[in-house]
Parts: structure tokens; C-alpha cells; sequence
């Protein structure tokens, strides 16, 4: 297995989530990886739903994941959760704004998620953003929608406990939910660095890659 650290070269990261949450929960440990590997390394944050108390929740948790990089921004959006599909016009045209962005890398949704906002997040990345390198990131659930990656990110087994303590002090709204634990966490990204050769590990799919 062949190792590459892109992160070196990767000026800006656009992450992008349906719900409060779901980039630190898919990508956390790979946002924390990335600036330990490049400090000036800078994130834009997108999240598409929530009301006030959840956007003060992922505020805080956009300040604790991102407080290593070189600079950072965060956008938050107001849509209906659970009705993405007959919003997708109004969404669309909030990501064709964040086109002035100009990533190197985005962390999205994966295309088989079950959740209908998921997809459509996912759709409207590939849709706005034909010509970027697209990591997809899976979000565990009661739908058993378990993604078949084909990238890994070796997480450190301090970035990664530094990870759940991020969701855990962050989204406190969140943990009378009986899959937002530790344990699930964890155990998720065991599984993935079990199938990477490491101890912890978060996976995406990248439906294309080109090298140079």
C-alpha cells in the first residue's frame, strides 16, 4: 500500500455539510490531520441547515476543529432539514457563491447516502465543481448506508480522541442520540484502520484522481 500525503501541497479545503455536525463527525480527524501535516493550511466550513442553538453549536465546533489552521471561515445556512430535494434550487444557489472559494480539496457527502439531504449535498458538489479533487465522506446511522471506500486518512490516536472530544463538548444537543458516543466513533474508525494498516483511520471515496 502506497502512502501519499497531499496535504503538504493543498492550499484550501472547502468542507461541506448538510447538518450541524456531519463534517466533524465524516472528517474530523482528517481536518485535524491536515493542519498538523500543514499549518497554513485553510478551511472554508459550509453547513446548509440548523436553527440558532445549532448554529451556535457548530460555531463552537468550527473554532475547536479548525483552531491550528491558517485561516478559516464559516458559512451557515438556514434550510429546512429534511426537505433538501424541494429546496434544491434556493441550495443551489449557495453553492454557486462559494464557487469564488477556489479549493484544492473538498470533503463532501458520499452519493449513497440514504439521507435525502446528504445526497443532495453530494449531487450539488459534483454539480458546481466539475474540475476538483472531491473526497466523500461517510456519516454512520440507523440506515446502514456503510460507504465501500477507496481513500484513507490515518488519524493519530490523539487527533482522534481529540476528534470525539470535540463532538462531545461541541454538540451537546446532540447526545441524548444513542449513536452519538464514544464508542461508536471510535470503534467506526478502528474498523477503517484496520482495513488501512493503522490504528484509527477515516475513509472517503474519490470517484476520480489524477496525478501529476
Amino acid at each position: 500500500m502506497l502512502a501519499i500525503n497531499v496535504f503538504k501541497s493543498v492550499r484550501r479545503v472547502l468542507c461541506l455539510g448538510a447538518h450541524c455536525d456531519d463534517i466533524e463527525i465524516g472528517a474530523g480527524g482528517t481536518v485535524l490531520m491536515a493542519q498538523e501535516l500543514n499549518p497554513k493550511i485553510e478551511f472554508v466550513w459550509a453547513v446548509f441547515s440548523g436553527d440558532a442553538n445549532r448554529h451556535a453549536e457548530q460555531r463552537a465546533g468550527f473554532e475547536y476543529f479548525t483552531r491550528s489552521c491558517g485561516s478559516r471561515s464559516l458559512v451557515l445556512e438556514s434550510f429546512r432539514d429534511g426537505y433538501f430535494p424541494s429546496q434544491r434550487d434556493l441550495i443551489k444557489q449557495s453553492f454557486e457563491r462559494l464557487k469564488t472559494v477556489q479549493p484544492d480539496l473538498i470533503l463532501t457527502h458520499t452519493k449513497d447516502d440514504r439521507h435525502q439531504d446528504h445526497r443532495v449535498i453530494c449531487e450539488l458538489t459534483w454539480n458546481t465543481f466539475r474540475s476538483h479533487a472531491i473526497w466523500e465522506y461517510e456519516v454512520p446511522k440507523w440506515d446502514g448506508d456503510t460507504t465501500d471506500p477507496n481513500l484513507y486518512v490515518p488519524i493519530s490516536p490523539e487527533n482522534m480522541q481529540s476528534k470525539v472530544d470535540g463532538l462531545l463538548s461541541s454538540f451537546a444537543t446532540q447526545k441524548g442520540k444513542h449513536w452519538f458516543d464514544e464508542e461508536l466513533f471510535k470503534g467506526k474508525a478502528r474498523l477503517r484502520g484496520a482495513e488501512s494498516n493503522c490504528k484509527y483511520a477515516e475513509a472517503f471515496v474519490a470517484r476520480k484522481l489524477v496525478v501529476s
